[in-house]
């Protein structure tokens, strides 16, 4: 393999790993046996494991981010509400039903108190976060929501699309007798008659 592509197998085979074991769990010696390399070998790569870190970091951040804007990039500036959280609902489901494996790594990196959760933190659920904060100021501005905290607001939906999705992930849940589209659909109507303009 050249370098890039070893490179790039690392940090593919680091977040299978840490997302099975933990990074406890996972040794650097585990982690060359599996990618068919030696320790030295790695470590030419990645001169610590905090480098190492940021490399999944940067991986995972530029994938999710550059997913949602392209696909909620025509909602972001529009006045359709219902459309907008539909939208949003659906990636979110997505990516977490599209890669566990990450959402395990995260879960990994929270209960250990890894320091990737707060780069993760910092670096991509602040940065989405704003980007609906964004949003529901602008149509709350607009008269079209309630004058709420979009902070608040953004959590409250946030929180109740990516609990749901993380109970998929973790437990296989389902709501039985319903789609996904019609679980999607109740979830932004509760939202938005909570805090539609009366």
């Amino acid at each position: 393999m050249k370098g890039g592509q070893r490179r790039e197998a690392i940090v593919k085979t680091a977040i299978q790993l840490f997302s099975q074991n933990g990074f406890r769990g996972t040794t650097t010696r585990q982690l060359a046996a599996a990618v068919g390399v030696t320790e030295p070998v790695l470590y030419q790569h990645f001169k610590t494991k905090r480098d190492l870190y940021g490399a999944i970091l940067e991986t995972k951040a530029e994938e999710g981010c550059q997913r949602f804007r392209e696909l909620l990039g025509p909602y972001l500036d529009g006045d359709d509400d219902r459309a907008f959280l539909s939208r949003l609902a659906e990636l979110i489901l997505d990516h977490q039903r599209r890669d566990p494996g990450f959402v395990r790594l995260l879960l990994f990196s929270a209960l250990e108190k890894h320091e990737l959760a707060e780069l993760f933190y910092e670096r991509q659920f602040l940065a989405f976060r704003r980007m609906v904060v964004r949003y529901l100021r602008r149509r709350a501005r607009a008269g079209a929501i309630r004058n709420i905290d979009p902070n608040l607001a953004a959590r409250i939906f946030l929180g109740m699309v990516s609990n749901y999705g993380l109970n998929q992930v973790l437990f296989g849940e389902r709501i039985a007798g319903m789609s996904r589209k019609k679980i999607i659909a109740g979830m932004v109507s509760a939202f938005l008659e909570g805090v539609g303009a009366r």
